[in-house]
């Protein structure tokens, strides 16, 4: 089956531009409303690591799948999810993709190829192994994809799916997006050996990639969706990436100490949002920025006009019976 259109489109330089901008604005404007207090308990930005999303969802049909971690959003709105929606869904809001329900670390859009993001660290692999391999049962040429953090990948379940993805050459994209972090961990004090020597322990091909330019992220990823897609199994990509904001906005007010101002300034010397746009005329970029900026005001609008689930609801879709709260218990 040939790439759709949005795919093509996406993977144009202008297109990757739009993804990379519009998940930057989206992050902004949810750092804001965590400040506002409009999203309870706060969320994992993004910001800094959006060439990844850009990239890797960029080579993918639309039939194709992802699954997520909990720093998810740039993913969600890569594949295809209506930011309106993903924002009404962070702030809690029945008009949320999930009806309020997933919040930030649990959105989902089985309508874009979003089987979920996951909070579990590394459980995103499992699931889209087990897609994967569904898929190819059925006899479709449809790719899933996951994604992981380098804090994931000495996880036993992580492992296991690699040994059981390579195995059975089920048509999965395993992408690490290494940000230098676990938390605040590094690898190197918590890892022994490499992110890519995991892979080649399974037989597993494996590249170390740009993960701040989106066409370095772009071109690796079609080569393992290709890869994928005509049955040659597994390919895991280390997406190698720079966390620009905190690991959770609770960074904002308590201030851990776990890098320094050089560091950060090192690290973000390199923005996915300036390579890209680089790339593309001045006007066109001023133009999507334009777009851009409107879209995600509507998608703000959107979200505080929405209400919040009713609490006599709370038990909807969690039962197969149905089951119900007893009246005035909720």
């Amino acid at each position: 089956m040939a790439r759709g259109p949005a795919v093509t489109a996406a993977a144009e330089p202008s297109g990757l531009y739009r993804t990379v901008a519009l998940i930057r604005g989206f992050e902004q404007r949810a750092v804001e409303l965590v400040r506002d207090g409009v999203i309870r308990g706060g969320i994992h930005p993004c910001t800094g690591q959006e060439a990844v999303a850009a990239g890797t969802c960029a080579a993918l049909r639309p039939d194709d799948v992802i699954t997520s971690t909990h720093r998810g959003h740039g993913h969600v709105l890569a594949k295809g999810a209506d930011p309106a929606r993903m924002m009404a869904e962070l702030a809690g809001r029945s008009t949320g993709l999930n009806q309020g329900r997933g919040g930030s670390m649990h959105a989902a859009d089985f309508a874009a190829g979003v089987l979920g993001a996951d909070a579990i660290v590394g459980a995103a692999v499992p699931i889209a192994a087990g897609a994967a391999w569904a898929m190819r049962q059925a006899g479709a040429d449809r790719v899933a994809l996951a994604y992981f953090g380098d804090g994931a990948v000495s996880q036993g379940v992580v492992l296991e799916s690699f040994n059981l993805a390579a195995l059975w050459r089920v048509p999965v994209v395993l992408v690490c997006e290494n940000n230098g972090f676990a938390t605040s961990m590094r690898p190197a004090d918590t890892m022994a050996g490499t992110v890519v020597g995991r892979a080649a322990a399974f037989g597993i091909p494996a590249a170390v990639v740009d993960g701040m330019d989106p066409q370095a992220v772009l071109d690796a990823t079609t080569g393992a969706v290709e890869r994928a897609r005509s049955g040659g199994g597994p390919t895991l990509l280390e997406c190698v990436t720079y966390r620009f904001d905190a690991h959770h906005t609770w960074e904002h007010t308590a201030r851990p100490r776990y890098r320094t101002d050089e560091e950060v300034a090192a690290g973000t010397a390199r923005d996915p949002l300036e390579i890209q746009g680089a790339r593309i005329p001045a006007a066109t970029r001023a133009t999507i920025d334009a777009e851009t900026a409107e879209l995600l005001d509507e998608a703000v609008r959107f979200a505080l006009a929405g209400p919040h689930p009713d609490p006599a609801t709370a038990l909807d879709h969690l039962y197969a019976t149905g089951l119900r709260p007893r009246a005035g218990a909720l």
